[in-house]
Parts: C-alpha cells; sequence; structure tokens
C-alpha cells in the first residue's frame, strides 16, 4: 500500500535561490502513507523492534514575509510505525492555527525570526511576532504526540499512528498561557512529564508538570534578572534543571523593541536546581562558565551531586535579528549560514557537576569534536546513564553527516559516517522487545541521499554502530532535512504504560 493523502499548493518561487529552500531543505508538498509491502527494504527490519520514530521538520509551504530562517518553516511530522518485523511510513503537516490561516489566506501573514519588525497580526512565542508553527521538537506523552516550537506555542497534540492534529491540549492549553517551549522531558518511572516556558516578560519564565494522566498539576513563575533564550532543561529523578545563559537578547535594546543576541562572556552561566514540584524560592543556583548550551544529553543524581552532560558552545555568536533586505538576499543567507554551521560556532560534548552540600560547581570536556543533538534512551532519562549517540556535522553546512557514541563510563566512542551526500537527522535509541542492556537495541534516523535524490529510514545496531544500518527502507518521497525527533516505544503508543523492567531503578 503507496498513496498520497494531500497535495499542498507552495507559493515559493520555483527559481528561489534561498540555500534553505533548496537541495536537501526542499519542502515537501505531499502527505503520504506507505509499507513495507510497497517500499524497498535493504536489509531486514528486526522483528523485536517495536514503536514509532517520529521526525519534526520545518517544511515552509509559502513565500515568506522578510527573509526565511529555516526555525521558520512549517512543521511537519515524519513517522516510521515498527511492528513484528514490518514498518508503516506516514508524514502529515502539523495544522496549527497559524497554518491553517495561511493555507486559506493563500500566502504568508507572519514574519519570521528575523524580520519580527515586520509583524502585522498577533504573533505566538516569546517574540510573539511569529507564526505557532511547532516545528522544532517532537515527543510522546499520555498517548499523544506534542509538538511545539523552540520559543514556546500552544501544545499541539497529534495522534501517534495517523498523525492527524487533534488541537491544542483539551486539558491544560488553556492554563498555560505564553505556551511550552521545546524539549520537554517525560521521567520513564513516573510518566510525568516537565517543561517551560520563557516570555519577554517578567517573571521571564515558567516551569510546569504534567501528570502521566495529562493533568497540569504544578504551574509556577520563575523569576529572572530580564528576558532569557534559554533552549533546554535537565531532570534527574528528585529534580529539574533550568538555564539562565548570558546570550540573551541585549535588554537595553530590547526595552526599545530592537532583538539583537549578545553574549556577555564576563558573566557566568547560572544553572537552577529545584525539587521537581518546587516553585521560584526553593530554586538553588549555581554558576558556571560563560557559554550557552542548546542541548542537554542527559542528568542525573550521583550523591550529593547533580550531573549534567551536554553540549557546550563556549563562544556564541549570532546574525542580527531584523536586519533589513538592504544588505541583500546573499549577505542575509551567508550570516544564517554562518550561524548555524558548528564549525563556525562549535559545540562540544562536556560534563557539569553541581554539589549540593557545597554550592560547588565542577566541570569538565568530554571530548574536542565538534558535536550536538546528544540523545540518550528515553528508559534513562533522569537515571545514571552510559550512552550519547550524537550528530557530527558537515563542515560549512547546517547538515549532520555522521553518527558519534559516546561511552560516557570508560570515555570510549564510535563513529559511523553515512557517506558522501547523505545526511541524517537526530537520532533516536530504540531499546529492542526484552532488552536486558541499556545500548541492547537500534539507533534510527532519517537520512537523506542527495547522489540518489531519495530519503530512506535507517536502523542501526546501538550496541556497535561502526556495522552501519541493518535495514535501510526507502520512502516514498524526498523529506526534506529535519532535526529534532522522538521515539515511541511499543507499550507507550497509548498512555503512559511503560514496562517498569525497561527503566533502571
Amino acid at each position: 500500500m503507496q498513496k498520497i493523502l494531500r497535495t499542498y499548493q507552495s507559493t515559493i518561487s520555483e527559481d528561489s535561490d534561498h540555500p534553505f529552500l533548496r537541495g536537501p531543505f526542499t519542502p515537501a508538498m505531499e502527505e503520504w502513507v506507505a509499507d513495507t509491502d510497497s517500499m524497498q527494504v535493504i536489509g531486514e527490519i528486526p522483528k523485536d523492534l517495536h514503536g514509532i520514530y517520529v521526525r519534526n521538520t520545518h517544511n515552509q509551504v509559502h513565500e515568506s514575509l522578510g527573509i526565511y530562517h529555516p526555525f521558520d518553516g512549517d512543521g511537519m511530522l515524519h513517522a516510521m510505525h515498527f511492528e513484528d518485523g514490518k514498518a508503516t511510513y506516514r508524514n502529515r503537516f502539523v495544522q496549527t492555527t497559524g497554518f491553517l490561516a495561511e493555507q486559506a489566506a493563500g500566502r504568508s501573514l507572519w514574519p519570521g525570526i528575523l524580520s519580527p519588525q515586520l509583524q502585522a497580526r498577533r504573533g505566538w512565542g516569546s517574540m510573539g511576532a511569529m507564526k505557532d508553527n511547532a516545528g522544532t521538537d517532537v515527543k510522546i506523552h499520555a498517548g499523544k504526540l506534542l509538538a511545539a516550537m523552540s520559543q514556546g506555542s500552544e501544545p499541539w497534540r497529534l495522534d501517534p499512528i495517523t498523525l492527524e492534529t487533534l488541537g491544542p491540549d483539551a486539558n491544560w492549553a488553556r492554563f498555560v498561557p505564553d505556551g511550552v517551549a521545546s524539549h520537554y522531558k517525560v521521567d520513564p518511572a513516573t510518566g510525568e512529564m516537565m517543561f517551560f516556558n520563557y516570555p519577554e516578560k517578567p517573571p521571564y519564565m515558567n516551569y510546569g508538570v504534567i501528570d502521566r494522566n495529562n493533568r497540569l498539576v504544578h504551574y509556577v513563575p520563575i523569576e529572572l534578572p530580564g528576558a532569557r533564550w534559554p533552549h533546554d532543561l535537565g531532570i534527574t529523578k528528585n529534580f529539574t534543571i533550568l538555564h539562565d545563559l548570558p546570550f540573551h537578547f541585549d535588554p537595553e535594546l530590547l526595552a526599545k523593541g530592537e532583538r539583537k543576541m549578545r553574549f556577555y562572556s564576563d558573566r557566568p552561566a547560572r544553572f537552577g536546581i529545584l525539587p521537581r514540584h518546587g516553585d521560584s524560592a526553593s530554586v538553588r543556583w549555581f554558576e558556571g562558565t560563560p557559554c550557552h548550551i542548546l542541548h542537554i544529553a542527559n542528568c542525573y543524581e550521583d550523591g550529593d551531586e547533580v550531573v549534567m552532560d551536554g553540549c557546550i558552545m563556549p563562544n556564541p555568536h549570532k546574525p542580527n535579528v531584523g536586519q533589513s533586505m538592504s544588505e541583500g538576499r546573499q549577505a542575509a543567507y551567508d550570516k544564517i549560514r554562518a550561524h548555524l554551521d558548528k564549525h563556525n560556532n562549535p559545540t562540544l560534548m562536556y560534563r557539569w557537576r553541581f554539589n549540593l552540600k557545597t554550592g560547588e560547581t565542577r566541570e569538565e570536556q568530554i571530548d574536542d569534536e565538534i558535536t550536538e543533538f546528544p540523545m540518550v534512551s528515553n528508559d534513562y532519562v533522569g537515571r545514571a546513564y552510559r550512552y550519547s549517540f550524537n550528530v557530527l556535522y558537515e563542515k560549512g553546512e547546517w547538515l549532520f553527516r555522521g553518527l558519534k557514541r559516546y561511552d560516557m563510563l570508560t570515555r570510549q566512542t564510535q563513529t559511523l559516517e553515512y557517506g558522501k551526500g547523505c545526511y541524517g537527522s537526530e537520532p533516536q535509541v530504540a531499546r529492542r522487545i526484552g532488552a536486558v542492556a541499556e545500548d541492547d537495541g537500534y539507533v534510527l534516523t532519517f537520512v537523506n541521499n542527495l547522489v540518489d535524490q531519495r530519503s530512506e529510514c535507517w536502523v542501526i545496531p546501538a550496541e556497535d554502530i561502526t556495522r552501519g544500518p541493518v535495514a535501510r527502507i526507502i520512502l516514498p518521497h524526498r523529506i526534506s532535512a529535519g532535526t529534532h525527533s522522538g521515539w515511541v516505544e511499543g507499550d507507550r503508543i497509548h498512555g503512559e504504560q511503560r514496562d517498569q523492567r525497561y527503566v533502571p531503578a
């Protein structure tokens, strides 16, 4: 079975010279459903692989207002559902309010992140100027997918099997007017989901907890010194770790309505550790080396210490927000590419240790290779763990050329290169049915093969990624390059029912 469910009409110019609307970033306008009776499979899909690999994508439909940035595009989910040695592929747009409004209008109605000054309608996100594209993160919680954009959007729920958009969460969306920022975390033992948002008004951050039955049980303001631009949070069994980092909009310019990112290298990074159901008064702030952090690998408790592993950006810099077209399109494209190229703006695997007794912070660089998007098994989120699977970047581009596996115990690593002209997505760890070890399973990713002009889903043995994929499923169409992804275990498709034998004590 293989069919196109719907084709959307793009208004993007066919001769567009924008590098993030061409080549590997060419948007997909068709929504498909296809199974492995109709898709080519190179190798063999393991029968002990059960669940759904789903990836979000900024997939722009209309010609943009102002300069298009690859974080502006409409959210589109791509999912591969595995069961009993077979698989089914689906893709769907996330039908946010903004997406539907622009579909009705037949054009873009909101500007993107580089042109907020062009705003004519009320928008979403911390800036309040953009369309809610729900194009950044995607995870499962309480039996429904949750898609959101980085700055904070309504909590968009989707059916994990059909990818049908169900709307903002009916139980609690109305209680979080500042939305849900990307990188919410789910505790595999309790089924609780921790999230945050960061509006440009006091208290500048809010933090919440949704229980395993999808009820908002905790939502509190977290007081910060001013507007910030955090990207991730961490959880352990008992604590949540929030970020107040010295890379944010210049407050004096922001007061005038101008948004210009600045790195305050003379100010420490601050990390707020609070009990899971704590409030602003219960936050303990720890200081560290000035930096920015996009993505955390994992956090856990080790005696008196909270350990946080992630990718440090020691010297962040970013093109001006709100720049004018007078600079010329190519100059704007070059700025976007320069910022997104991690070889120009390095990120490195790093470890922080926060001592809850002494208040001391200890730091350690794990590796000197440029890497990002660290991912661990869902079963080990918030627990002591051993393996992180990170992406490797193509120099000069915002493309993922391979995988790097970190053994955080032995500090040994493994690397898998996808091959010339092949670029992957954020990986996910899918433990096999009956898994007994942390890496007893597979690493999943979508790969764009530009040589053969096709997209593939790779199934890679987690215990030895150097072996390459045991299965490559050829998708029915070329998909756009994308970033964040999620893994839905088979026993979590319909709710927080993870078999606790898989979750470490």
